[in-house]
């Protein structure tokens, strides 16, 4: 049977369109295993993306616990919401929370933390502060003396 030839064009379109969607979706450097309870804080964090418009100065905090599969168990529960937050703004961040739950889930748990963990509850909080930034300072009352 002859074999079919393909074009060029082909390999080249895949290629552009591979480019562009990792342009597009930048990977993250979340841990391949998660080994400690530190890592599962990590990756949640890096789960999180906070609502755009909603005020940066709420906190809400959730409780949840999960399988040895990594599978979230039962149903997440929301502890604190900040007395501050508009009826708007708790629901804003009720999705980016459960956004998030579900962007790093199952978490990919090694055999002995799965064993560890499974059933047990973990606090989440979740805010969108900022840090400020630190001024740069001239400091040129500073300048070494020459004596």
């Amino acid at each position: 049977m002859p074999r079919r030839r393909t074009s060029g064009t082909w390999s080249a379109t895949g290629l552009v369109t591979a480019l562009l969607l990792t342009a597009a979706f930048p990977a993250r450097a979340q841990p391949a295993q998660v080994n400690t309870i530190a890592d599962v804080f990590e990756r949640m964090r890096t789960c999180w993306r906070p609502p755009i418009r909603a005020n940066p100065e709420i906190d809400i905090t959730v409780i949840v616990s999960f399988k040895r599969n990594g599978d979230i168990l039962g149903n997440p529960r929301i502890t604190y919401e900040s007395e501050r937050a508009s009826d708007d703004d708790r629901v804003m961040y009720r999705v980016a929370v459960m956004e998030a739950l579900q962007r790093c889930t199952p978490m990919p748990f090694t055999d002995s933390m799965a064993g560890a963990i499974a059933g047990r509850p973990f606090s989440f909080q979740f805010h969108n502060r900022k840090s400020p930034q630190q001024p740069t300072e001239k400091r040129a009352w500073l300048t070494p003396k020459i004596l």
